[in-house]
């Protein structure tokens, strides 16, 4: 008579070994603990202090936002030092700013750590400085015979420390505001230059999670070329419009929704740039042995037409013949020629093709997710603003363009096996098309979105 004991674990069989998974918990390690147990005091300490001065929604944000950060620090660890570190240089530079229990903003130009790192301008100046050595430092180990791996480390510590200085610059910018009135402090998500910090360093900690993931630097390189194009611009926008003067929020933007809307964009914003950049040094490896410079118009075309686009925003205004765009643009187009140029060196520095294309659709289902999140959170915030879900506003037409292009290429990857130099073309005019949606709108076409105009 056979017998079967319920909930026995299988035998192994001859010459195999049996390996038992941990729960989840049990695979915490003590500093994971320490880490959530400083995030619960953290935000029991903000709720006895702050608890009269925040709605129920900031309430219930705040306590849903503390479960989230703690998974992302178990999730991948290297988080964990990050949240750590700007906690630390921000409450350093809050207390900076105290005098007699009182925060004086004066002396942001008398005290010289506030003055020269740790204001919210300081800091996001070091942020753009340390973002352009990130990338010339990735391209130095791309080109250089010896000591490439080194180089490449260097350029991501550095993209880290950039990250570090834009978080505490937002911290500190969000704390500063707070503290030139009631009705000015808000969170740093509200205009141009604001958002391209939150996308500057979202960009970054994404790409530097695939680079830990898949253990390649090498595409850094391509990745932090968007994200200095980005602090490019920034630098021009601070310059000027004064846009890094805090500024009272305008009634529109009035809302909570704004604090979770526009965050939940940049995440798509962000991996579908990286996605693109992806697939760019895709079509470079995929080319590296081309020798008819015919075929590699389109390639070339398309890179200029990215650099080309900040010109044709600009030419809304007076500044449209500024230097500074024809010099960007000048500077970009070589940077494109130069690639494709030496697309065999770097072509050999590059990871499989298997990783562009695994990295490629990974960025587009993340930024996917995220950007479909947003544009229901938007519809929500447009109810309870202007009464009505969906009014076909410009950026609203286009937002949706924009999900229906991704919505299209991950159905073609998954129903259809959609692979290689397709979906790397897909991807990368998928950059173009965000691009024009998330700045072009706002430049040509009038609606409910046009806060403002570069």
């Amino acid at each position: 008579m056979n017998t079967t004991t319920l909930n026995s674990p299988a035998q192994p069989q001859s010459g195999q070994t049996l390996t038992l998974h941990r729960g989840y918990f049990a695979r915490r390690n003590a500093t994971d603990w320490v880490f959530a147990a400083a995030m619960v005091l953290a935000t029991v300490a903000v709720f006895m202090r702050y608890w009269g001065s925040m709605d129920i929604y900031e309430r219930y944000i705040l306590a849903g936002t503390v479960p989230s950060l703690i998974w992302i620090g178990w999730f991948w660890r290297p988080l964990q030092v990050l949240m750590g570190g700007v906690t630390a240089l921000s409450l350093l530079a809050i207390w900076l700013y105290q005098v007699n229990g009182a925060a004086d903003l004066a002396r942001a130009d008398q005290v010289f750590l506030l003055k020269y790192f740790l204001s919210s301008q300081s800091a996001i100046l070091w942020m753009s400085v340390l973002f352009f050595m990130s990338t010339a430092f990735y391209w130095a180990g791309v080109f250089m015979r010896t000591g490439a791996d080194a180089m490449e480390s260097l350029g991501s510590r550095v993209a880290w420390a950039a990250v570090v200085l834009a978080l505490v610059g937002t911290m500190v910018r969000w704390y500063e505001g707070h503290q030139m009135g009631p009705d000015i402090g808000h969170i740093p998500v509200s205009n141009l230059y604001e958002v391209f910090v939150l996308f500057c360093w979202m960009t970054a900690v994404f790409y530097l999670y695939y680079e830990d993931i898949y253990r390649t630097k090498s595409m850094g390189a391509f990745v932090m070329l968007v994200v200095s194009a980005a602090v490019g611009f920034l630098l021009w926008y601070t310059v000027v419009r004064e846009a890094h003067q805090i500024q009272p929020l305008i009634p529109a933007l009035q809302s909570w929704w704004m604090k979770i809307h526009v965050p939940a964009n940049f995440v798509g914003y962000g991996t579908f740039a990286i996605a693109a950049m992806v697939a760019f040094a895709y079509l470079i490896k995929q080319n590296a042995q081309e020798t008819n410079w015919v075929k590699l118009l389109p390639l070339w075309a398309l890179g200029v037409v990215l650099c080309f686009e900040p010109m044709v925003f600009r030419s809304s205004s007076a500044e449209a013949g500024s230097s500074y765009w024809f010099v960007y643009f000048g500077i970009s187009a070589l940077i494109v020629a130069g690639i494709l140029a030496a697309r065999g060196r770097i072509a050999a520095r590059l990871p499989s093709y298997e990783v562009l294309d695994d990295v490629m659709y990974k960025a587009i289902a993340i930024g996917f997710a995220f950007f479909t999140i947003a544009t229901v959170l938007g519809a929500l915030w447009a109810a309870d603003a202007w009464g009505g879900y969906w009014s076909w506003d410009p950026k609203e037409t286009w937002a949706l363009i924009v999900w229906l292009n991704y919505a299209a290429w991950l159905h073609m990857r998954l129903m259809k096996g959609l692979r290689g130099t397709i979906s790397a073309w897909w991807a990368l005019v998928g950059l173009v098309i965000t691009t024009f949606a998330f700045l072009g709108v706002n430049m040509f076409l009038s609606g409910l979105h046009s806060y403002g105009s570069l």
